[in-house]
C-alpha cells in the first residue's frame, strides 16, 4: 500500500512540475536576441516622434484627412511604444529617454534610424499651418514611415521573440497602407 501511495505521489509531483515547467521564464516569448533589442530601442524614438508629429496636426493642419490619419497614428504608435518598452524592461535592457532633441535624427546612415526628421525638420513643421502643414506633415510623415518599415522587415528577418515580429508585421502592414493613404493625400 505505501508503493502505491508513494508511486501515485510521484505521478501527482511530475504533472505538477510539468504544469509549471510550460508556465515558467524559459517560455519563447521571454527569448529575444539582438535584433529584438535593437529593434524596440530603436522603434520607440522613432514612434515618439511620429507621435509628436501627430500631435502637431491637431492645431496646424487644415485638412480633416490629415488629421485624421494624424489620429490614427497617435492612436496606434502610443500603445506600440508602451508594449516595446515593456519588453525591454523585461529583458533587462536600457529603455531609451524621452529626450528627443540633440540626437541627429535625419542621418539614417547607420540604418537604425531611417526615415527620422532631423531638428530643423521638426522645427519647420511646428512653425507651419494650414496647407502648407498638410504637405509637409504628409511628406515628412511618408519618409518617416518608410524608415519604420524598413525597421520593421529587419525584425521579421532576423529577430527571435514572436511578440516582436507580430508587432514588426502590424506595423509594415499598418504603416505601408498609411503610405499609400498619404501619398493619394498629397496628389489631391
Amino acid at each position: 500500500m505505501k508503493k502505491k501511495a508513494l508511486a501515485v505521489l510521484i505521478m501527482g509531483m511530475a504533472v505538477v512540475l510539468t504544469a509549471c515547467g510550460n508556465n515558467d521564464s524559459s517560455s519563447s516569448e521571454a527569448k529575444f536576441n539582438k535584433q529584438d533589442v535593437t529593434f524596440a530601442q530603436d522603434m520607440i524614438p522613432h514612434h515618439r516622434q511620429a507621435v509628436e508629429m501627430a500631435k502637431l496636426a491637431d492645431t496646424r493642419a487644415s485638412s480633416p484627412q490629415v488629421k485624421d490619419i494624424a489620429a490614427e497614428i497617435q492612436g496606434a504608435q502610443d500603445p506600440e511604444i508602451m508594449k516595446m518598452t515593456g519588453w525591454l524592461k523585461d529583458w533587462d535592457k536600457p529603455v531609451p529617454d524621452n529626450e528627443m532633441s540633440g540626437m541627429d535624427h535625419g542621418s539614417g546612415d547607420n540604418g537604425a534610424m531611417t526615415g527620422m526628421m532631423s531638428d530643423a525638420d521638426m522645427k519647420s513643421l511646428d512653425s507651419s499651418s494650414g496647407t502648407a502643414f498638410d504637405t509637409m506633415f504628409l511628406t515628412m510623415m511618408i519618409k518617416h514611415h518608410e524608415g519604420a518599415v524598413a525597421m520593421a522587415d529587419d525584425e521579421v528577418a532576423d529577430g527571435s521573440n514572436s511578440e516582436a515580429i507580430a508587432l514588426a508585421k502590424t506595423i509594415i502592414g499598418g504603416q505601408t497602407d498609411e503610405i499609400a493613404r498619404m501619398k493619394d493625400l498629397l496628389k489631391q
